[in-house]
């Protein structure tokens, strides 16, 4: 697996970590201390902002999970990919969308750049 593919990975499984203590767990594996994280909906930085965004996406979302969506495209320290929000109750995507995220030297993410290319329209 390349540093591209194990960052989303990682980040992928901190967006599915369930409960603070894995989120900030899965968090801190995925993120340097000062990534930072900005979406149409959100700009923050360190764990504790991430943290809050991925718990926030959970409180409006429950019961559903990220998934990758086809590869991931990566290139020196940065990679691009798709993703979907699933619901596991019945396989509904209602959200979709594409990130790019920068590698600090160590593999973990020091920014993602996130789109959002479906949303629910109501």
């Amino acid at each position: 697996m390349s540093v591209h593919e194990n960052a989303v990975v990682r980040y992928l499984a901190a967006w599915n970590a369930q409960g603070p203590e894995d989120i900030a767990e899965a968090v801190a594996d995925a993120w340097t201390e000062d990534g930072s994280y900005t979406d149409p909906l959100a700009d923050v930085a360190g764990h504790e902002g991430v943290a809050a965004v991925i718990a926030a996406a959970h409180e409006q979302f429950p019961g559903f999970e990220f998934r990758q969506l086809g590869e991931v495209d990566g290139h020196h320290g940065t990679a691009r990919f798709r993703w979907e929000l699933v619901s596991a109750a019945d396989g509904s995507a209602p959200v979709a969308g594409s990130d790019v995220i920068e590698l600090a030297e160590d593999g973990r993410i020091r920014r993602v750049y996130g789109f959002l290319d479906r949303v629910p329209t109501s």
